[in-house]
């Protein structure tokens, strides 16, 4: 590592910002400007870096634009690190925030050992982790279209008096409603109609994970978590597509930190405050009780 040179690179949809830092605590920090971001142009980029001789070191955030970068420096012989954005040191009365100074303080920081690589997936799994993700928004699709027909139905005083909602027998009670008024009877078969679109459009998805899993890699991973009580197929899949590669924790402490179940602490002095857990998050108790009793690989 004595001669490496560590670029940091922001990225946009359209351009990326490229700054170089010379290896060693007092090497200059130097800003290269913009090129397209393109692969001919990334090419371009590693070809005049590397004419030095010096190895190259890449870093840029994760963020929307994914990691076809990263694999295309790999693919390249260099080393990349995708890091986590949260996780980036930062000055409190920094006010400025330019592309030409987030690439700059990503290359100086790189070099200093202070930033977090995230897990990278391969292309089978981010393919695998896409899909999940359809699953989660056509969810979201089914919840609003249930939502908007509940608040026509309340509106208009049909209430289903007994019977847990979206059951067998809720659905009978909605095929024998009806509307004097023609519009009303129009809007609310369509809101009917929408439901059942979006319930039909979660099945295919659902369907699809299922006939892709087999060819899967990671499906012991999705079995062995289906051993755990509260934890079915379609759990399994998430859970294994959103972590990834469970032996990356090192203990059980970082895998409930990945999940957002560490409790945030403001502590100054003798002042301590103790608040909730840093985000809220959908997940079986068993696979929480498996993260306090038991390392990862474990599971």
């Amino acid at each position: 590592m004595e001669h490496t040179r560590f670029v940091g690179l922001d990225i946009h949809k359209e351009r990326i910002s490229i700054a170089v830092a010379e290896n060693g605590r007092s090497g200059s920090v130097e800003y290269l400007g913009e090129i397209a971001n393109d692969p001919d142009a990334i090419s371009k980029l590693c070809d005049r870096l590397g004419k030095s001789g010096k190895p190259l070191v890449f870093c840029y955030e994760a963020g929307p634009c994914g990691y076809g970068v990263h694999r295309q420096l790999t693919s390249l012989g260099h080393r990349c690190d995708v890091v986590a954005p949260s996780l980036i040191p930062k000055k409190p009365g920094d006010r400025v925030k330019t592309n030409r100074r987030d690439a700059t303080m990503l290359a100086r920081l790189h070099r200093a050992g202070e930033l977090t690589p995230v897990w990278v997936p391969d292309a089978d799994h981010e393919a695998m982790r896409d899909l999940i993700r359809l699953r989660s928004v056509v969810r979201q699709v089914v919840t609003r279209a249930r939502q908007h027909l509940q608040g026509f139905l309340l509106r208009h005083g049909r209430k289903h008096e007994r019977g847990t909602a979206w059951r067998m027998a809720y659905r009978r009670w909605l095929s024998t409603l009806a509307f004097e008024h023609p519009a009303q009877q129009i809007a609310f078969q369509d809101y009917v109609d929408a439901v059942m679109d979006a319930e039909r459009r979660l099945r295919q998805v659902e369907e699809q994970i299922l006939s892709l899993l087999p060819e899967w890699d990671q499906r012991p991973v999705v079995d062995a978590l289906q051993a755990m009580r509260g934890i079915a197929l379609i759990n399994a899949v998430v859970l294994v597509a959103e972590v990834g590669d469970f032996t990356r924790f090192s203990n059980p402490r970082q895998l409930m930190a990945y999940f957002g179940l560490v409790p945030g602490e403001r502590s100054s002095g003798e002042s301590v405050w103790r608040g909730g857990i840093t985000e809220v998050v959908m997940m079986p108790p068993s696979l929480i009780a498996c993260c306090v009793r038991c390392a990862p690989a474990a599971c």
